[in-house]
């Protein structure tokens, strides 16, 4: 049941963080970018405090290794990749498909910062095509024009390369402390650090509140973001990285833009292409290399359980 409950887990994250690169596009023609993210994060921060004294026994950080824990999280998790995303999105050459592929480079990344500082991580030949071909599946499915994908806009593209090295980065970092924090605690108190990194960007920047613009979409955005990819998604997020570590739980960035378009074509009637059933097929195919003695293991229990029922 565990393995299920994973699976479950781990769609529902794809799910979340799929469909919030469509509502950070949305959000963004209403808010400046780093403030945005700051603004995001204030929310989702206060949310999870609440929950953490709720549901722990610890809502407070305690210890050296705990505090590295929540620095490492605020730097690198919420506040450098959510600032460069938001900064990289905000630039109107750059799509929600385009920047959902930039970010898809995270697992690649992850494996070399694991090679790094994670020694017992490790993808074999095999699960390295298994990346590549995932990432095959992601361009197809977007869309993207290879000619163009750096045309008229690099230095944006380039932020958002930066925001999935840093995701990346975090995750392994975080992995590799030796801390019993509660994943409800890190998570709000990396939320709410760096949301105070991001406000202190955003000042830096000239970024002003006159700005912003309270629309009904506007404000469903935040909503979304806030409670849904944020508390929500980064709570998942926690749980399946000490499960599965950081190389494969980074692989929801090959799913995510599975639910990117099927959101798109939910609420913004846009149509799937061939090319997206083209690029589902080869992200499936790169999960099977990667996934391969898993899948053996599971399909021999079933053989093996079918067996025992005849017998």
């Amino acid at each position: 049941m565990s393995r299920y409950r994973t699976l479950g887990l781990f769609l529902l994250l794809a799910a979340v963080w799929g469909s919030a690169f469509m509502a950070i596009k949305a959000g963004l023609a209403y808010f400046p970018p780093v403030l945005f993210a700051a603004v995001r994060y204030d929310v989702a921060g206060v949310v999870m405090l609440a929950y953490a004294v709720y549901a722990t026994d610890t809502p407070v950080p305690r210890g050296r290794a705990a505090w590295a824990e929540v620095a490492i999280g605020a730097v690198l998790l919420i506040a450098a990749y959510h600032a460069l995303l938001f900064v990289g999105e905000a630039n109107e050459l750059v799509t929600s498909a385009a920047a959902a592929v930039v970010v898809s480079l995270s697992p690649v990344l992850t494996t070399g910062f694991a090679r790094a500082f994670l020694p017992n991580e490790r993808l074999t030949a095999l699960g390295v095509v298994g990346l590549l071909l995932g990432l095959v599946g992601v361009a197809v499915l977007s869309e993207l024009d290879p000619a163009n994908l750096l045309g008229g806009a690099t230095v944006p593209k380039l932020l958002i390369l930066g925001a999935a090295a840093s995701f990346a980065l975090g995750s392994v970092l975080t992995r590799r402390v030796d801390s019993d924090l509660p994943i409800e605690t890190m998570e709000a108190w990396s939320m709410l650090l760096g949301a105070v990194i991001m406000h202190a960007v955003s000042v830096g920047l000239g970024e002003s509140v006159a700005a912003v613009e309270l629309t009904a979409e506007a404000l469903a955005a935040l909503v979304y973001l806030s409670l849904a990819a944020s508390a929500l998604g980064f709570l998942v997020y926690f749980e399946l990285l000490d499960r599965l570590g950081p190389i494969e739980i980074n692989l929801v960035s090959y799913v995510a833009p599975v639910f990117a378009a099927l959101s798109g074509w939910l609420f913004l009637r846009e149509v799937p292409s061939p090319a997206t059933g083209a690029g589902f097929l080869l992200i499936i195919a790169g999960f099977v290399l990667l996934k391969r003695e898993a899948i053996r293991t599971e399909l021999r229990g079933w053989v093996d359980g079918a067996t025992t029922e005849a017998d």
